[in-house]
């Protein structure tokens, strides 16, 4: 019967690139930034990769369809590299992918890289696809903030919530993001904001203002991947673990409206369960330290805390106004920024959230820093709240 994953696989180093609106590099420029931080942290040679993944949401427009570019720009043996792609959760696909083939012995080091120029294809918000269902037939003239916009009244409606105690919230989640962001010197948006800047901003899509969207930015980022055992071999002492690595994906039972009342994911709830299980985990509001979670909308942020089960039900609003996910609450959230503060370039942000929990393990994130940390979660969502994928990733200190 399947067990897992569960600390059969280490993350021996890992690397980001600077996010922002990056004119001056290439995508082969922003594989290698973030390529050279993690090969240097690994302690490896990049001769010993055995094989790797490379995500990427948006081919066509900034890296190509395939692997090649990968293999290329890193100079990377003629070793297997797959190209993956599942929306929003592509960083985190690609880690998927590099993280079984370590456990199932296919490979002793295994690469996962994301990256995206999403600046590049000159959009103020995501592009037009053109391939596929996700376009053509699934959402021809939907905006993503009027998407999430929808999540919002179904969240609000669902649980009598008043709306400005509602905006009160997911403008706390935006300003306690950017807040956190100005310390990180690796993301885009390091200005802090007021309660009232989030409030009053220019509308998007009611009750999303501008301070509620993420923002569209370039990076990447990369992890390597071994064994625990291995990793001991080669001197790592504070070894970090993969404790849970767990896939949803609608199967369109939200889209017809069956049971779901719009008010949360179907999709995180179901992945963060399996994900609890995988890891041995009974209380996360207790053993979950800190989370990175898919803030493409502050609103996405505040509901996503309840179906992680971080929150009662209808009650996030409520542990936001508190400080519960503050940096110095009872688990930080966002603790680098979030999608907030970094963008959203989509192969990359999946990685970009281990990294940043990969930091704080290892007592590497300086100002950022959390005293102590027992398991790291992160949660990737890509499409909309009627049809979507979710990933959830949970990783700790090796106790093998």
């Amino acid at each position: 019967m399947a067990s897992g994953i569960r600390d059969k696989v280490a993350i021996l180093g890992m690397g980001c690139s600077k996010f922002g609106e990056r004119w001056d590099a290439e995508p082969s420029d922003l594989m290698a930034e973030a390529f050279e931080e993690c090969i240097a942290d690994s302690g490896i040679e990049r001769s010993q990769i055995d094989a790797a993944w490379l995500s990427t949401a948006f081919d066509s427009v900034n890296v190509g369809p395939s692997a090649l570019p990968l293999a290329t720009s890193l100079r990377l043996g003629y070793i297997p590299v797959t190209h993956v792609e599942n929306m929003c959760a592509s960083g985190t696909e690609a880690f998927r992918g590099a993280c079984y083939a370590v456990a199932s012995g296919a490979a002793d080091f295994a690469l996962a890289l994301g990256v995206e120029k999403l600046k590049d294809t000159g959009y103020g918000g995501l592009p037009a696809r053109s391939r596929g269902v996700t376009n053509d037939l699934f959402a021809p003239n939907v905006s993503a903030p009027g998407a999430f916009a929808q999540l919002a009244a179904g969240y609000r409606g669902a649980h009598g919530i008043d709306r400005d105690d509602l905006k009160r919230a997911m403008a706390h989640v935006s300003v306690k993001s950017h807040a956190n962001g100005a310390r990180n010197p690796k993301a885009h948006l390091r200005r802090e904001i007021s309660h009232e800047q989030a409030i009053d901003a220019p509308m998007v899509a009611e009750p999303i203002g501008l301070f509620d969207c993420c923002g569209v930015s370039d990076g990447a980022a990369c992890a390597i991947v071994t064994t625990p055992e291995i990793a001991m071999t080669l001197g790592k002492t504070n070894v970090v673990t993969v404790k849970a690595l767990q896939l949803s994906v609608s199967n369109g039972e939200e889209i017809g409206f069956n049971s779901w009342n719009g008010a949360h994911f179907k999709t995180t709830r179901i992945a963060a369960q399996r994900a609890y299980e995988e890891a041995g985990i009974d209380d996360p509001r207790k053993e979950i330290s800190a989370t990175e979670v898919h803030d493409c909308f502050s609103i996405t942020e505040l509901v996503t805390m309840e179906d992680l089960g971080l929150a009662d039900e209808g009650q996030a609003w409520k542990a936001v106004l508190d400080g519960r996910y503050d940096a110095d609450g009872e688990m930080p959230c966002q603790i680098d920024g979030g999608l907030k503060c970094f963008g959203h370039p989509i192969g990359a942000s999946g990685l970009r959230m281990l990294y940043e929990i990969y930091l704080q393990f290892h007592g590497r994130a300086e100002e950022r820093q959390i005293d102590s940390m027992r398991y790291g979660l992160t949660h990737n969502l890509g499409g909309h709240p009627v049809q979507n994928v979710c990933s959830v990733a949970i990783v700790g200190h090796y106790d093998g």
